[in-house]
């Protein structure tokens, strides 16, 4: 567990770091932690919940042809272990191209934020922990989709569609996130909706038409449980609900605001939700881990004086290490994580 929690108090002690540091200076601490974390995260030893799920996958994709591959569910995964294994590469290869697209978003994403290391510090517990090294092909969705959610709030809705679009050949449960560009849309909104609808449409029928029944029955008619999916839920709402009583002092852009107000109305809904289906909500649900991010990054801000807004971020920390600390000590399926091992040498 050492790694882990390593990885927690790094980002911690950079909430510390003085904002008045050389930005040349910053820029390197940043570029060495997420250096740091994506060789964690992508040369892990069987390591994750779906660590030997994926070795079938990169064997099978081994004596695929290009064509093969791309008519896989979740192409891009095919194709990538394909092009890996013909390079000569390993498993260790695929999921380190998955853990550099899940800490490019991370690192774009936190950087856009008024407290960096803080969102990167609620970030460690489960999203790069959990997500990172156990829903391999979901973490590179994710990872695109951060950075397609930071393209959104600057209103560059193309490059946002763009980048669920890539996320959604590794994984294509990326593509729920198309309708929030429509929803969180206040310029032009009809010609974006149009767009948004006809790319949705388009991925679609390019990824989940094949596959949609199984998905409905599997998730929903199956009632497929997810051991803490409520818990994980839960997670979400409590930022929701922040950013809904705070929003205007959270938030001071209205297009910026909207978009995660949808995203925040989302969250709330997955709770009664996940008592339907909770896998498939669960693995909705990992869309909008980004609003706990984006929320308690921006909480000191609430605070009138130094001691407040010491004692806001304190607690933000003191909460996000009880649950990394119960994730580890007591989830059902924490002992595929632990203990942590890097990739065998030689």
């Amino acid at each position: 567990m050492l790694v882990f929690w390593a990885m927690f108090v790094v980002a911690a002690w950079g909430v510390l770091t003085p904002k008045s540091m050389p930005a040349a200076q910053a820029r390197a601490m940043w570029l060495a932690v997420g250096f740091t974390f994506t060789l964690l995260i992508g040369l892990r030893h069987e390591v994750g919940g779906d660590w030997f799920n994926y070795i079938p996958h990169f064997l099978n994709a081994s004596t695929m042809t290009f064509s093969e591959a791309a008519a896989m569910g979740d192409p891009g995964h095919y194709v990538l272990n394909m092009w890996v294994s013909q390079a000569g590469g390993d498993i260790y290869l695929v999921n380190l191209v998955y853990a550099v697209l899940m800490m490019w978003g991370t690192m774009v994403f936190c950087r856009r934020q008024p407290n960096p290391w803080l969102a990167l510090m609620v970030a460690v517990p489960y999203m790069l922990i959990v997500v990172g090294m156990g829903y391999t092909r979901q973490s590179a969705a994710l990872g695109l989709s951060l950075i397609g959610l930071v393209a959104l709030g600057e209103h560059r809705v193309r490059t946002f569609i763009v980048c669920v679009a890539i996320g959604a050949l590794f994984h294509k449960s990326a593509v729920l996130l198309m309708p929030i560009a429509a929803l969180a849309a206040s310029r032009n909104r009809i010609l974006t909706g149009a767009i948004v609808a006809v790319s949705a449409l388009m991925l679609y029928y390019l990824l989940l038409v094949d596959t949609a029944d199984d998905m409905w029955r599997n998730y929903v008619e199956e009632q497929m449980q997810s051991q803490g999916g409520l818990i994980r839920v839960v997670m979400n709402f409590i930022p929701a609900m922040l950013l809904i009583v705070f929003r205007r002092r959270l938030v001071a852009d209205p297009q910026e605001r909207k978009l995660w107000l949808w995203i925040a109305v989302f969250a709330i809904v997955c709770v009664p939700m996940v008592f339907l289906a909770s896998t498939a909500v669960d693995r909705v649900a990992l869309y909008f881990i980004p609003l706990q991010l984006f929320v308690f990054a921006r909480l000191p801000g609430l605070a009138t004086n130094v001691t407040s807004r010491t004692g806001v971020v304190v607690g933000i920390v003191l909460y996000y290490a009880a649950v990394q600390y119960i994730w580890l000590n007591f989830a059902t399926h924490s002992q595929y994580w632990t203990p942590y091992q890097f990739m065998q040498l030689g």
